[in-house]
């Protein structure tokens, strides 16, 4: 006797259950936990986070790269305290490498469960119905390392979406996972650094200013990144201007 074979309207739904439970719970943070993550509270609780971090300082390493892979997964607002946290509870390094794997993990596990669940279904979708939207596709799949790059660098649309945008239009996983590490860098340093003198911050009674990448010595860098990373569309596109 053979077992009956799976129902694929089944296959399909449990396929889509990580990103559905991602979704949810992103709603339900946002609702319920959007002032968890705050200046306010870190500077209540630092002691207490500095004392645990003293007296368990590997598993408080592993529990900060969790716990910050897990709010960008459910994109409960405060990323950038949490950034500065990796930066005042661990010094500049190693809180650079927590802050940038623990952001690279959780929007690698976004991209995957959205790419299962909905992404290869839309990607097809999209490419044959044609028209504007699918030269888009077409044009990003074309470009996608200076794109999915530019997108880091320049954070024009939430964290949270320019995870499921990639995944919903097809681009390879290798592309978005690497430009997304390399990508989150830079701004990243600049916030480390800035969480890794908190303690003097705090001391003052001051709360830390977040406009300090408006500043030019970290906005031209900044700038200067995004330019080489467009670069090779920009050659594309003028080549073929020309042509």
């Amino acid at each position: 006797m053979t077992d009956p074979a799976p129902d694929p309207q089944t296959s399909r739904w449990l396929l889509r259950l990580p990103i559905i439970a991602i979704l949810a719970a992103a709603l339900i943070g946002l609702i319920y936990f959007r002032h968890m993550l705050s200046f306010r509270n870190l500077e209540l609780y630092r002691q207490d986070l500095l004392a645990l971090r003293d007296a368990h300082y590997l598993l408080t390493s592993l529990a900060f790269v969790v716990f910050y892979a897990l709010v960008v997964i459910i994109s409960v607002p405060g990323a950038i305290v949490l950034t500065l946290s990796g930066g005042f509870l661990f010094g500049f390094f190693p809180g650079i490498v927590y802050n940038v794997v623990a952001a690279t993990l959780g929007a690698v596990t976004v991209f995957l469960a959205a790419r299962t669940g909905f992404g290869h279904e839309m990607a097809e979708r999209i490419e044959a119905r044609g028209g504007a939207v699918a030269r888009l596709q077409a044009a990003l799949k074309e470009n996608q390392w200076s794109v999915l790059l530019t997108m880091r660098l320049i954070p024009v649309m939430p964290f949270f979406i320019a995870n499921l945008v990639p995944a919903f239009v097809g681009v390879r996983f290798t592309a978005f996972a690497i430009t997304t590490f390399f990508g989150i860098i830079p701004a990243d340093l600049i916030y480390t650094s800035i969480g890794a003198g908190l303690g003097d911050v705090f001391a003052r009674g001051e709360v830390p200013h977040l406009d300090i990448l408006l500043k030019p010595e970290f906005a031209l860098p900044l700038a200067g990144l995004v330019v080489l990373a467009m670069l090779p569309l920009m050659i594309k596109y003028f080549g073929r201007s020309r042509g």
